[in-house]
């Protein structure tokens, strides 16, 4: 049964002071200069003490304002971003709309970064190129993906990465606000394709502004302030709150 289980997570970014930036500092460091001042570690927390458990069936909305945690979160589950602290276990394929372009390669090809997307999702070679021809077909870039993709568009490189992570049989999903893939042709395209997807998966985690998407879609939300956990509910209860907080 496809599951993730969150133990006290928390996630910190270090962040170097300017001190730590000095040219003239860090050439004394390396050569050993007793004069080198030692800047002091800053760090952000993301995520503090984060405790969330997932299982078969759940639709999980994630609210909270910009700067909650939420993108951090969804990276956690995805295993993106590995917890600072505290432990985190999944069981069951994770596709994560959040990252759709990690593990490609710019100066390579569109039908290289196929394999390559695809293998970094976790297929063999042979899985992914018995793969391509579906996700060529889907991405309706033609020629264009014999060309390196450091040429696309910013619309072209989103609509093949979209292709690539859309075509992976999945049993958890993650993902951020509904992507804008190119033009209104293939959107329309594209939100069927999601559609698709969101009624074979077991467990999915979306973080969204839409009220409406997270009342009709979502069993539980997850409210998030300042890297911690407000409230775990139904929409009837945590949204309002939510509101209200401001």
């Amino acid at each position: 049964m496809p599951s993730i289980s969150l133990q006290d997570v928390s996630v910190e970014f270090p962040v170097r002071t300017p001190d730590a930036h000095s040219l003239q500092l860090r050439l004394w460091s390396a050569i050993g200069g007793r004069l080198a001042t030692q800047a002091k570690g800053v760090s952000v927390r993301a995520l503090s003490k984060i405790n969330l458990t997932l299982s078969g069936g759940d639709r999980i909305g994630l609210v909270g304002n910009n700067g909650a945690g939420k993108t951090t979160l969804l990276r956690v589950l995805a295993g993106s971003y590995p917890p600072t602290s505290g432990t985190v276990r999944r069981v069951g394929r994770i596709v994560a709309l959040t990252d759709i372009s990690l593990g490609m390669d710019p100066e390579a090809t569109g039908l290289e970064n196929i394999v390559f997307r695809l293998v970094f999702l976790g297929h063999t070679f042979a899985e992914a190129r018995k793969l391509s021809p579906e996700i060529e077909e889907f991405s309706e870039l033609g020629e264009y993906l014999r060309m390196p993709v450091h040429t696309y568009s910013s619309g072209m490189y989103l609509r093949l990465a979209f292709s690539i992570s859309t075509a992976v049989n999945s049993e958890i999903l993650v993902m951020d606000e509904m992507i804008s893939a190119g033009d209104a042709h293939f959107i329309a395209k594209a939100q069927l394709r999601l559609t698709e997807l969101l009624k074979r998966v077991s467990i999915i985690v979306l973080a969204t502004h839409d009220a409406a998407v997270m009342k009709g879609f979502c069993n539980r939300l997850v409210w998030l302030d300042r890297g911690e956990i407000r409230g775990i509910g139904g929409f009837d209860e945590i949204y309002p709150s939510y509101i209200a907080a401001g």
